[in-house]
């Protein structure tokens, strides 16, 4: 059986704005850990965390006991650690991402079948996961030494380092909350992210 990891990007951003009168940490954090959850909660595919910086110990706390802990800088990084640790198959996903369907997840991991690599974008901008079959190709872990999930046109990017049509398929988009404004997307109806609807309890959506 294709041994399969789903890991977390934790990329602290002291810029990062958050709703009013919530701290910016903690919101960072319930969004963290509401993505980690969604992959947590995946069969067949073990849970990983990436920590860059590597000194997280409020990240690392979130995690269930036995997740793999990468600490690594750059995407091409943090696939090789994976790789390392005996993954053939990962997915990497930005850490602002606390309502997306796992179905969405499983997606990329079915169309790794035919393709080196797969991705989901992000409704406003760069990607909300990547997924390769590992070891990377030569080309793609190239492309990911200065590209990474927020850079707006990741995509395209990747897609221009291929050495041929079709090595980057793109599998339904979702949307990353990276914003207050973008908290206007998070759908009350919709199991999951509890830690996050419970920190923004008494706070509007919209």
């Amino acid at each position: 059986m294709t041994v399969r990891y789903a890991a977390v990007l934790s990329v602290p951003a002291s810029h990062r704005p958050s709703p009013p009168g919530i701290d910016p940490d903690e919101f960072r954090l319930a969004l963290l850990e509401d993505t980690y959850e969604v992959v947590a909660g995946l069969e067949l595919v073990k849970p990983a965390l990436v920590l860059s910086p590597p000194d997280q110990p409020d990240a690392e706390a979130i995690t269930w006991p036995g997740t793999l802990i990468v600490r690594e800088d750059t995407l091409h990084g943090a696939f090789a650690a994976l790789h390392a640790a005996g993954a053939e198959e990962a997915a990497l996903l930005a850490g602002d991402a606390p309502d997306l369907p796992p179905l969405l997840l499983g997606k990329l991991f079915r169309a790794l079948g035919s393709a080196p690599s797969a991705a989901c974008q992000s409704e406003d901008g760069g990607l909300v996961a990547l997924a390769a079959r590992l070891p990377l190709p030569d080309w793609l872990a190239a492309a990911l030494k200065d590209t990474d999930l927020d850079v707006p046109d990741a995509l395209p990017r990747l897609r221009a380092s291929a050495p041929r049509h079709g090595q980057v398929p793109q599998g339904p988009s979702w949307h990353r909350l990276r914003t207050p404004e973008d908290l206007r997307l998070l759908d009350p109806g919709l199991e999951g992210w509890e830690t996050t609807r419970a920190l923004l309890e008494g706070h509007p959506l919209s």
